[in-house]
């Protein structure tokens, strides 16, 4: 055996028991990118009620499901990681229910004919206030992970501000005696709020890293 066998052999042996580490900051940067995405595509589907505008958030679903296996995979499979093993799951799989409810909020509205009004249209932009900080702060945490803390922050106080302006929103909506159509609408601000509830987790994810990291 010459010696680029051996230094090949010994590479192998060396992958086999120490594997290369995944880059799980740049996994979840992408991911929290896809969901910044899906809750833009939400934005302009309460500004127009566009109905391919909403089949691209359907499709944006199941885009962002096949990240979120291949992260939990990639996850599975990693020897080791460079933050907490648990945060790294909560992170992946809070980032996907915020895709999974907006989804929900679209095919609900289809399937009960109802079309975006003010109040949805206000907890889609705020929604999406809060993913951009929360992608930014994930983008943050490889090479400045205190920053992230204000990020995650941010996003927090988005979901704060969907509760505030669900609870308003539902005072003026259940007023007069259009029973049917009250429940209909109700459901799709529960959706939107599970949305920014899942956010706020996945924020709180975040700010725990940092913690363990800082």
């Amino acid at each position: 055996m010459n010696d680029d066998q051996a230094k090949s052999l010994l590479a192998r042996l060396y992958e086999r028991f120490f594997p290369k580490t995944a880059d799980f900051f740049a996994l979840l940067e992408e991911q929290s990118c896809q969901v910044e995405h899906t809750v833009n595509l939400l934005v302009r589907y309460m500004e127009t009620g566009d109905p391919e505008i909403g089949e691209q958030i359907r499709e944006d679903e199941h885009a962002a499901d096949r990240v979120k296996v291949r992260n939990l995979h990639t996850l599975n499979e990693a020897f080791s990681t460079p933050i907490d093993r648990e945060d790294i799951y909560r992170a992946i799989t809070t980032l996907d229910e915020v895709v999974n409810a907006c989804k929900d909020a679209v095919s609900e509205m289809n399937a009960l004919e109802l079309k975006p009004d003010a109040v949805t249209l206000e907890m889609a932009r705020l929604l999406h206030d809060g993913v951009v900080a929360l992608s930014a702060g994930y983008g943050r945490l490889s090479d400045r992970p205190a920053d992230a803390a204000d990020h995650a922050d941010a996003a927090r106080k988005a979901e704060r501000k969907v509760e505030k302006l669900y609870r308003r929103a539902l005072a003026q909506l259940f007023q007069g005696d259009d029973y049917i159509h009250m429940f209909k609408r109700r459901e799709i601000y529960r959706h939107l709020t599970h949305a920014a509830e899942r956010m706020a987790a996945c924020a709180n994810t975040l700010h725990d890293i940092v913690v363990k990291m800082v």
